[in-house]
């Protein structure tokens, strides 16, 4: 079945509330979407949200490469060789994860049409539904720790709280919540590279009691090395984020000593499920769990990670919930949240079950 049409824009989308990370305060987010359709009227639909301040590239410039005229190249060709159409663009847009994002998830989700059957199914499901955390910008303590109470009433069992700027602070914050639930709330932090390794130590000594889980990118990246002065032990909770972008990167940090017993993938960053998968593959081999984070981010995006994550073996955490941050989405469906584990639809392509006209 041959590629009829395609189409690109950008939604703004307001979120539910701002929140503040190691360097930034944000309040709003924008989406590009892709739709691809078939000559039999079936309809595949991307979204890409990339982060500048990690992979260089905007949603504005992501939307002039769809809306560039190469994707043209794409009409009359026949989606059962998708994989190819992706490896094609990943050499015309290189480092633009967030276009080929697009073009990726697209894609799957329409060959998972055309075949009638779901992205994951297709890969082959290996692991169960994991729970996901649910994140907090920085705030006081006190306005944390109220978060958080929300957070479990909706049955969310895993916090992740933003760090990096007051190292006592964030320890306190940890703590804090750690007393209040103990051992009913996992605890992740994200400092957004904002440690020196001296900070980290000193974090690290200190929570070792608590409920904490794991730290995503505590140092700067170029400076991952300093990791590797940690104990194995200590190294095996620190997740690579804004360090890992793409199987280049995953390969490096597997060699020994590993700084990071951890990679968060993000389509963001991978440009999709293929890159996402290739990095999974590299990680495996080396002994490391995968975290599959996201940005604010459409359900579109979220389903696709979420199809990615449980297709790879070594999947042990999500943090798939850029979702739940926007005030309003373009699609419904895609997953199900019940009390805080994602369960990824069974419909064909990523599930979704409504797409808003624009």
């Amino acid at each position: 079945m041959k590629i009829k049409s395609v189409r690109s824009w950008l939604s703004p989308l307001p979120l539910t509330r701002s929140y503040t990370i190691a360097y930034k305060t944000i309040t709003n987010t924008e989406i590009v979407f892709l739709e691809i359709m078939l000559e039999n009227g079936l309809t595949g639909i991307g979204a890409a949200n990339p982060f500048v301040d990690v992979v260089g590239e905007t949603p504005q410039q992501t939307l002039a490469h769809l809306q560039s005229g190469y994707l043209d190249q794409i009409i009359g060709k026949d989606i059962r060789f998708f994989n190819e159409l992706i490896d094609q663009a990943a050499l015309h847009f290189p480092k633009l994860p967030g276009t080929i994002a697009a073009i990726d998830i697209a894609l799957h989700d329409l060959f998972g049409k055309f075949m009638n059957m779901s992205v994951l199914d297709f890969y082959g499901s290996k692991i169960k539904a994991l729970p996901t955390s649910i994140t907090i910008g920085i705030k006081e303590s006190r306005e944390m720790l109220k978060d958080a109470e929300e957070f479990y009433k909706l049955g969310f069992k895993i916090l992740k709280i933003k760090t990096g700027i007051d190292v006592d602070a964030d320890i306190e914050r940890v703590r804090v919540i750690s007393e209040k639930f103990g051992n009913n709330m996992l605890i992740r932090v994200d400092a957004n590279q904002g440690y020196e390794l001296e900070d980290l130590k000193k974090f690290l000594r200190e929570t070792s009691s608590l409920s904490l889980e794991l730290i995503e990118q505590p140092v700067k990246t170029g400076k991952e090395s300093v990791l590797t002065n940690l104990p194995a032990e200590e190294r095996k909770i620190l997740v690579a984020d804004e360090s890992l972008l793409d199987a280049s990167s995953a390969w490096r940090f597997s060699l020994l000593p590993q700084p990071f017993g951890v990679y968060n993938i993000k389509l963001m960053k991978s440009g999709g499920i293929k890159g996402a998968r290739e990095i999974a593959v590299i990680a495996k081999n080396a002994g490391i769990d995968l975290f599959w984070g996201c940005n604010d981010e459409s359900i579109v995006s979220i389903s696709a990670a979420l199809h990615a994550a449980y297709s790879c073996s070594n999947t042990k955490y999500l943090d798939l919930d850029g979702s739940f941050d926007l005030a309003k989405d373009l699609v419904e469906g895609g997953f199900e949240l019940n009390d805080g584990y994602l369960y990824p639809s069974v419909l064909a392509g990523l599930g979704f079950t409504k797409m808003i006209t624009v």
